[in-house]
C-alpha cells in the first residue's frame, strides 16, 4: 500500500484520536478502515425515524478528571453541559409498591430505603461512624461493630448490587468476585451525580459530529464498510496489506483473537441486546438512566432526551437494555470483557502474538480485552502516539 504511512483498523475513539494525532502531529498519511458504515464506534448517534437523537449501541456519557483528554476532544466538539443522575427502581419491601433512591446509594437513598426519619438517623449514624471519608464501601460497613451499620451493607448488597450484577455477568451470588462486593460504594452525601469528575458533559451536536471532525484532514483516510481482517496476513513478523508488506506503524483496535482467526479459541465476552420503543409523549421517566436493580429481565432504561437536551415536543424514545453471553453469532457485538485468571492467559496468548510484530499496536477495549471508559482510551491512544510521533 504506497502512498500510506501508517494503517489503523477501527474509527472508534481509540482509531479516531490516533489518526488524527498521527496525521496531524505526525505528519503520516493515514489509512482508516472501519467495518461498520460510519465512525464512532460505539458511541455513534444518530436521529431515528422519529427524530429523536439515539445512540444506536447504548448510552455514553463523556466524564474525565484527566484535563488533556477533556481540553484534546474539545476542539472537535462544544459541550452541553449535563451531570448524570442515575435511579433505581425496585418493590418496596412488603408494601407490595415500587419506590426509587439515587445510585450510588447515598443518604438521601438511605431516608427513601428507610423512611425519612429512620433513613436520616442512620445517616447521621454513618456520618459520625467516618467523620473524614467522602464514602464508605460495603466491606468497611460489614466489618463495623455497629449491627445497624453492619445491616446498611447487607441491604446495599441486596437492594442495588447483587440481582443487578446478576442480570449483567450472568453469575450466580457464589461466582461473584467478593473483592468486587467488598468495593461498592455507599456515599456520606446527598450528591445525587452518579459521577464526580471535573469535567462531565455530551457533545452539544452529538458524537458523531465529533468523531467527523477528527478524522476531516488531509491527511486521513477514511473507508467505511471495509472489513480489514480480509485485507490483512500476519505472518513471520511481517503485515501485508492486500498483498503487499506494510512496514509502518499499524494500530488495531479490533478483537485480538479474531486478529488470529481465534487461533487458541475465543475470548468471553458479554453482549447487549437493546429494545428501542418510541413512545407519543414528551418523557416516559424522570432521569436519563433508571436501573432495575431486583426484579425484570433488563437491567436498565435509557430516555435519550434527557442526555442529549434534545427539544422534541410530544415524542420520545427509551431503550431498554438486556445483558447476555456473546456467542460470536452474526450481528452480535462483543461489550464487556470477561476478567478472570483464565482469560487473562489465553489473552496473553493472542498478545504474544502481536508482539512477533514489531509495527502492530493492539489499542482499545477488545485489543487489550479490558474495560476503558472513554476518557481512558481516549489517554491511551494519546500515550501510544506520544511515543510513534
Amino acid at each position: 500500500m504506497s502512498g500510506y504511512d501508517a494503517l489503523i483498523v477501527g474509527a472508534g475513539y481509540a482509531g479516531a484520536v490516533a489518526a488524527r494525532r498521527l496525521a496531524e502531529d505526525g505528519g503520516k498519511k493515514v489509512l482508516v478502515l472501519e467495518r461498520r458504515p460510519h465512525v464512532g464506534g460505539n458511541a455513534y448517534d444518530c436521529p431515528n425515524d422519529a427524530g429523536v437523537l439515539i445512540h444506536l449501541y447504548g448510552p455514553h456519557i463523556f466524564h474525565t478528571n484527566d484535563r488533556r483528554v477533556f481540553d484534546y476532544l474539545s476542539r472537535f466538539t462544544k459541550w452541553r453541559r449535563y451531570q448524570h443522575r442515575v435511579i433505581a427502581d425496585l418493590p418496596r419491601d412488603g408494601s407490595g409498591g415500587r419506590m426509587t433512591f439515587p445510585v450510588p446509594f447515598n443518604l438521601d437513598s438511605m431516608k427513601a430505603a428507610f423512611g425519612e426519619a429512620e433513613g436520616a438517623r442512620l445517616g447521621r449514624k454513618l456520618l459520625d461512624a467516618y467523620p473524614a471519608q467522602s464514602q464508605v464501601t460495603i466491606l468497611e460497613l460489614r466489618q463495623n461493630p455497629d449491627p445497624e451499620i453492619a445491616a446498611i451493607a447487607d441491604y446495599v448488597y441486596e437492594h442495588v448490587f447483587v440481582h443487578y450484577t446478576m442480570k449483567q455477568w450472568g453469575q450466580t451470588p457464589e461466582e461473584i468476585d467478593p473483592a468486587t462486593t467488598a468495593r461498592v460504594p455507599v456515599r456520606l452525601s446527598g450528591d445525587p451525580r452518579y459521577f464526580l469528575d471535573a469535567y462531565q458533559g455530551m457533545p452539544l451536536e452529538g458524537y458523531a459530529p465529533m468523531f467527523q471532525r477528527m478524522l476531516e484532514h488531509p491527511n486521513i483516510t477514511v473507508e467505511l464498510g471495509r472489513d480489514a481482517l480480509a485485507r490483512l496476513e500476519l505472518a513471520d513478523g511481517t503485515i501485508r496489506l492486500d498483498g503487499e508488506p506494510f512496514t509502518g506503524p499499524v494500530i488495531y483496535t479490533g478483537q485480538a483473537d479474531e486478529l488470529f482467526n481465534f487461533r487458541f479459541g475465543p475470548l468471553p465476552y458479554r453482549t447487549l441486546d437493546f429494545g428501542f420503543e418510541t413512545l407519543e409523549r414528551d418523557c416516559f421517566q424522570t432521569h436519563g438512566t433508571v436501573n432495575y436493580t431486583v426484579d425484570g429481565d433488563y437491567t436498565r432504561i435509557t430516555e435519550f432526551k434527557h442526555l442529549t437536551g434534545q427539544v422534541l415536543p410530544g415524542v420520545t424514545t427509551i431503550m431498554k437494555e438486556y445483558s447476555r453471553s456473546y456467542a460470536g453469532a452474526e450481528g452480535e457485538i462483543p461489550y464487556y470483557a470477561i476478567i478472570s485468571p483464565e482469560n487473562n492467559a489465553l489473552y496473553a496468548k493472542y498478545k504474544a502474538l502481536a508482539e512477533d510484530h514489531p509495527n502492530l499496536h493492539l489499542l482499545g477495549r477488545l485489543a487489550e480485552y479490558k474495560y476503558y471508559n472513554m476518557d481512558a482510551i481516549t489517554a491511551r491512544a494519546l500515550e501510544l502516539t506520544d511515543r510513534l510521533i
